[in-house]
């Protein structure tokens, strides 16, 4: 329902020839800006990898989490296009810059009285995102607790549902936590640089198991073009903000954290 109000706004300004915000006008030249600003952008698709934390879950996954993962992130990508195609046919970019909610501008300067619906949409789809993570990632706690990298306690299942309650129940307590933060975007900063600081390493793996044990058996396999130009990418996103802006990236108390654990 929300993408039907987005194409409404798209199909009406586009037609009616609404271009003129489609510019590179005042773009930032920054490599490190741009670099930092990957982060937020990158925030919006943190769904992509959700689907490996619930591999044993899925119906013959070999087939299906390629599948999935493939389909989602074009649908996405397109539904996020439709999105923005359909602010800059609206709104300026002074406008989209300056608004707290851009979504809720969007839909006053289009849909007056009844602009009271996307607030409604947008706060559906949070609820859909909240929920799905808190299903997807207490599996990574489940499975680094049974693997002993986390307190036992959350190896633990419900008896009834046969779920594990107590990594679910110990993300929410760690989501509610960093509500307390004032900050959304210096929060969206620590927690980009550590989650593609660590993904990042995790592709790594993949070229350097590729040529010391070929034999293994891989029932997915990609060719090694799509994770090397991953690991440029991610090298990219870490290293340079990490030289620019050490405090805003949070890898002041990675660091701290890491030899924290060397001592301990």
């Amino acid at each position: 329902m929300c993408i039907n109000v987005y194409e409404t706004g798209i199909l009406c300004f586009l037609f009616a020839g609404q271009t003129q915000h489609f510019n590179f006008e005042g773009s930032e030249t920054d490599v490190t800006k741009i670099a930092l600003s990957f982060y937020s952008g990158l925030f919006a698709y943190n769904g992509w990898n959700y689907l490996n934390f619930v591999i044993e879950e899925l119906k013959n996954p070999h087939v299906n989490l390629p599948r999935a993962i493939f389909i989602s992130c074009i649908l996405v990508t397109v539904v996020y296009t439709f999105t923005v195609v359909a602010f800059h046919t609206t709104l300026s970019v002074a406008e989209v810059l300056g608004a707290e909610a851009v979504a809720v501008t969007f839909a006053d300067s289009l849909y007056g009285s009844m602009a009271w619906v996307m607030p409604v949409f947008v706060a559906m789809s949070t609820y859909g995102g909240v929920n799905g993570i808190l299903f997807t990632s207490s599996r990574l706690f489940y499975a680094g607790a049974e693997q002993g990298q986390m307190p036992r306690i959350l190896s633990m299942i419900q008896v009834k549902h046969l779920t594990p309650a107590p990594a679910v129940i110990a993300m929410a307590l760690l989501s509610i936590l960093y509500l307390c933060s004032s900050d959304i975007y210096a929060l969206i900063n620590y927690v980009g640089f550590a989650t593609w600081l660590a993904i990042g390493l995790a592709v790594v793996c993949l070229p350097y198991l590729r040529w010391k044990q070929p034999h293994l058996a891989r029932p997915i396999k990609v060719n090694l073009f799509f994770p090397i130009i991953y690991i440029i990418a991610t090298i990219f996103i870490t290293v340079v903000p990490m030289m620019a802006d050490p405090v805003g990236t949070g890898n002041t108390t990675f660091f701290a954290f890491i030899l924290f654990l060397e001592l301990s």
